[in-house]
């Protein structure tokens, strides 16, 4: 699933563990391990870098050779309007390799009235307004305090705040299992689970060990009449293949079909996909 240069957001240049890119009218400059080619260009100008360290300094800083608007400046995605932003944790407070999973999405849920969705590890709350956006009632759950409070001023900037959608500051897997105690059910549920984080009330998510029961509760929010699932994974040493098996298993009762893949991103230059993260998503 590619996502291709837009009006805010482009990949210009990568190759040699690094990548340029622009977002609106900034152009920076990260690391990409991926990126094992040389790039189009000898030279890269950019308003900013983020030069990576070691955990114990905090996994690296950005560094700026023009100025930079540090409380972040708009972009948007179709019908959002959304604040980018240079995080210590060299992200720019969303993700558009997400382009093509919102409007796998959207796409199946069209013509369904009054569709639930429910976004997992919601984040700063672009992908809940692009379903929102498309008609979904959407209930979207982030264990970050200023994540969720980003997503909402994010609504706010898009005209969306009387929207129906529900802010909840949450540890997703025991959300979704209080969910499923109450025998909610969801017409779409998107994830998109780190690595390794932390609840609001210090509880361990760990990739490896926590997903497996996550998909299984999951599986339980969907029914017969349900339409898609979406699940992204960033960084780590697994294949889509296992995200795949593992949605076989967990989502058997509901048939449907289960594809498996990459996400990538369409370099603006010489057209060359960049890979971001393994997906495995289900649909009726």
């Amino acid at each position: 699933m590619i996502s291709d240069p837009r009006s805010d957001y482009a990949l210009i240049d990568s190759g040699n563990g690094r990548k340029l890119e622009r977002y609106g009218n900034y152009h920076f400059i990260r690391p990409e391990p991926q990126a094992m080619w040389s790039p189009a260009r000898d030279e890269w100008q950019a308003d900013g870098e983020f030069i990576p360290a070691s955990d114990d300094d905090g996994g690296g800083r950005w560094h700026f050779s023009r100025p930079v608007p540090k409380e972040g400046w708009p972009l948007s995605w179709e019908e959002v309007t959304f604040t980018a932003q240079c995080t210590p944790f060299r992200h720019l407070a969303y993700f558009p390799d997400m382009d093509p999973v919102w409007r796998w999405i959207r796409s199946n849920l069209a013509g369904l009235e009054d569709a639930q969705a429910l976004n997992l590890f919601g984040y700063t709350g672009v992908g809940t307004l692009a379903l929102s956006a498309a008609g979904a009632k959407l209930v979207h759950v982030d264990a970050s305090k200023k994540s969720v409070s980003a997503a909402r001023d994010n609504a706010a900037l898009s005209g969306m705040s009387e929207r129906p959608v529900r802010w909840i500051i949450d540890d997703a897997a025991k959300f979704a299992a209080r969910e499923v105690r109450r025998e909610r059910r969801y017409d779409a549920i998107l994830l998109d689970p780190p690595k390794y984080g932390r609840g609001p009330d210090g509880e361990i998510w760990r990739l490896e060990e926590d997903l497996a029961p996550l998909i299984e509760n999951c599986g339980k929010l969907l029914d017969e009449n349900s339409r898609c699932l979406f699940l992204t994974v960033y960084a780590v040493r697994m294949s889509a293949l296992a995200l795949g098996s593992l949605l076989r298993e967990k989502l058997a009762h509901l048939g449907g079909t289960i594809e498996v893949g990459e996400l990538a991103v369409r370099e603006e230059m010489r057209g060359l996909l960049l890979p971001t993260a393994i997906y495995a998503r289900w649909s009726k």
